[in-house]
Order: C-alpha cells, then sequence, then structure tokens
C-alpha cells in the first residue's frame, strides 16, 4: 500500500514546484504508518492520516481522492495487520468511525480549496476590472485635456472674426460664427464636466468653502440660461421666502453649487414643454437650507428614478435627451461633498396625476445651515 502510494506521487500528476509537499505527504505517511502499526489497535492513531490529507488538498483534486483512499484503506487494514481484530466490535467501531472521519477531512479539505481558488479568481477579476477603470479614466482624462486647447483657439479665433479684425463681416456671416461658437462652447462645457466627474471621483471634489447666499446664486445662474429658456419657450421662476429676516445662507463653495443650480435648472428647462414652467423653490428649517426646482413635463418613469444620479445614464424617456448623462452625477458629487443630500421625484403621485392629468418632476437639494 506504502508502495503504490510512492508510485502515484511519483507518475507526474504533481508539478515539480509541488516536489516539496510531495515528500512531506510521503514522509508523513512513513511516520503515521510506523506509528499506527506497532500500536495497539484499540489505541488507534488512523486520525493522524488528515495531516497528508491536508497537504494532497493544496496540490490536486485527484491526488486528494487518491491519498484520501490510501489513509483509509490502510486505517482499516490495521485490523488485520500485524494482528487480527476484526472480532474486537469495539475496535472495529472506533476504525470505522476513523475512516469516516477521514473521507469527511478529505470533503472538508476539497470544499475549502474550492473556496479559496473561487476567493482567488474573483480577486483577479477586480483587480483586472480596476486596473482596466484605472487606465479608461486616465485615457479619458488625458484625451478631455488635450481637446480643451485646439476648442478654446477656435472659440477665440471665431471671436476675432464675429469682430472683424480680419475684415468685413456679413450679417448671414456673424450668425453662421455664433452658431459654431455656441457649439464649441457647449463641446467645452461637456469636456470641463467630464474632467470634473473624473476627477472627483478619483481626488474628491475640491471645496474652497465660505458663506453663501443660495438665493444670490440662483439669480446669478437664472440670467445665464436666458438663452435656452427663450429656445425652449420656458418661464423660470424665482420663489423664497425669509425665515425670521435671515438670508438662506449655507457653508459652500459659490462655484462648485453655481454649477449645481445651472445643472438643475438646465434639465428641468430641457424637459419642459413649450410654454411650460420651471420654479425654484428655497426653504429653510431648524438645520438646513432646501432648495426645490419643479417642472410641468413628463415625470420620470418608475425605472429611471433609481438610476437619475448615475455617471452618463440618460434615460429611456424624453428626459435628458440632450444631455451627456453628466450633469445630474456631478451634482450630487458636488452636494455630497457639501455634506448634503440630492434627490429626483414625481411632482404628484401617479393616482394624483391621472385625476388631475399634472405631471412634471421634482428635483432638489438641502445642505447643512451656515
Amino acid at each position: 500500500m506504502l508502495r503504490r502510494l510512492i508510485a502515484i506521487l511519483k507518475t507526474g500528476w504533481l508539478a515539480e514546484q509541488h516536489s516539496h509537499t510531495r515528500w512531506l505527504i510521503v514522509g508523513s505517511f512513513a511516520i503515521i504508518f510506523v506509528l499506527d502499526f506497532f500500536t495497539p489497535p484499540p489505541y488507534a492513531l488512523g486520525f493522524l492520516y488528515t495531516v497528508p490529507i491536508l497537504l494532497a488538498s493544496r496540490l490536486d483534486q485527484s491526488v486528494t481522492a487518491q491519498v484520501k483512499v490510501i489513509a483509509i484503506g490502510l486505517t482499516l487494514l490495521n485490523l488485520f495487520i500485524p494482528k487480527t481484530e476484526w472480532h474486537n466490535f469495539a475496535t472495529v467501531i472506533n476504525r470505522l468511525l476513523m475512516a469516516l472521519a477521514l473521507v469527511v477531512t478529505g470533503w472538508l479539505s476539497e470544499r475549502n480549496l474550492r473556496h479559496e481558488e473561487a476567493i482567488a479568481r474573483h480577486k483577479a477579476q477586480l483587480q483586472a476590472q480596476e486596473q482596466l477603470a484605472s487606465t479608461r479614466e486616465d485615457f479619458v482624462s488625458t484625451l478631455t485635456h488635450d481637446l480643451k486647447t485646439p476648442l478654446l483657439g477656435a472659440i477665440e479665433t471665431l471671436k476675432s472674426l464675429q469682430q472683424e479684425k480680419y475684415g468685413a463681416v456679413t450679417a448671414a456671416q456673424q450668425k453662421v460664427f455664433a452658431a459654431i461658437v455656441r457649439s464649441h462652447e457647449n463641446s467645452l462645457t461637456l469636456i470641463e464636466t467630464l474632467l470634473d466627474v473624473y476627477r472627483n471621483d478619483t481626488e474628491g471634489v475640491r471645496l474652497k468653502l465660505a458663506p453663501v447666499e443660495l438665493v444670490a446664486l440662483a439669480e446669478e445662474v437664472i440670467p445665464t440660461l436666458s438663452g435656452l429658456a427663450l429656445k425652449r419657450q420656458v418661464d423660470v421662476d424665482l420663489n423664497y421666502e425669509k425665515i425670521n429676516d435671515r438670508a438662506l445662507s449655507v457653508n459652500g463653495d459659490a462655484l462648485q453649487l453655481r454649477r449645481v443650480f445651472s445643472n438643475l435648472l438646465t434639465n428641468a428647462i430641457n424637459n419642459c414643454p413649450r410654454g411650460g414652467k420651471v420654479e425654484v423653490f428655497f426653504q429653510s428649517d431648524s438645520s438646513y437650507q432646501v432648495v426645490k426646482i419643479l417642472d410641468n413635463g413628463r415625470g420620470i418613469t418608475p425605472d429611471e428614478l433609481p438610476r437619475l444620479f448615475e455617471r452618463f445614464y440618460q434615460g429611456h424617456s424624453d428626459r435628458q435627451s440632450m444631455g451627456s448623462g453628466l450633469g445630474l452625477y456631478l451634482t450630487r458629487q458636488i452636494i455630497e461633498a457639501h455634506g448634503g443630500t440630492v434627490w429626483g421625484k414625481n411632482r404628484f403621485s401617479s393616482k394624483d396625476a391621472t385625476q388631475r392629468s399634472q405631471r412634471g418632476a421634482s428635483f432638489g437639494f438641502k445642505l447643512p445651515l451656515h
């Protein structure tokens, strides 16, 4: 039986790098064999065969099975060699229980090995995905950064043409130049947003905190969107109250919060019908300043609601159809960096919307009081 074990371990089933473990298995079998067969059967030491079984489980499943069979065979063989003990009921039961324990040990060791291999594969997959994501983000960051320079140059050149620095320009040409400038500026805005998103994901949002009045920020942002609102024929109304004559101020980054207003208002205007209306409401309580931006568009479908603030998500309806899927994601990054929360939902419940024929979405955020 022992010669059979040595033959198995020499057949090449084990790779060269496992030679050390192979000889450990052989050595442990030899030692346990001597101890077990030179000890009276009632004092069985066959449980020690768990050592080579556990060692073999680190090598190969088939080798583990072979070692387990040999260990069980040697344990039961001790009932007949060197002295027959099969008629001793207690000794036979003891050996059978020991053999069963070896079977369970082998099964558990193989199962544990499979789990470890699965965990190792999962870790390798995660590392590969993280490396791929890092490489992709580095590539996008570099590409978008390099695209800014030619866009800025093109915008400046077009503005020089509009100012007739290179000769007279007709009214029709002015319109063409203005349209190209707007297109380039939109592309530049998208590139800067993409850069900010990747930078925020890797480095976190950088904030320059100071007391900021949210109403004042909204009043600054709304005129910058007048062109879009006029094109969409959408009215933007500002509604706020002062609580105990205290302005709605928070400890925040004015530049970043201005982008939040711009993103949410742009989203609302784009999703309003012609002649629609966007309303901006400000509220204050003892702990938070709350801003709500309401539109009377189609509303948000149920499958969109959980994914509104995901990166690059544009939805399946007309909502966000004109965007890149980055505005709301960037908004969430900025608000959460300020210690606040942001949300999006339908203005009315499904029942109310059906009964009143009212629709629309409500986006908002709240920030801690300054």
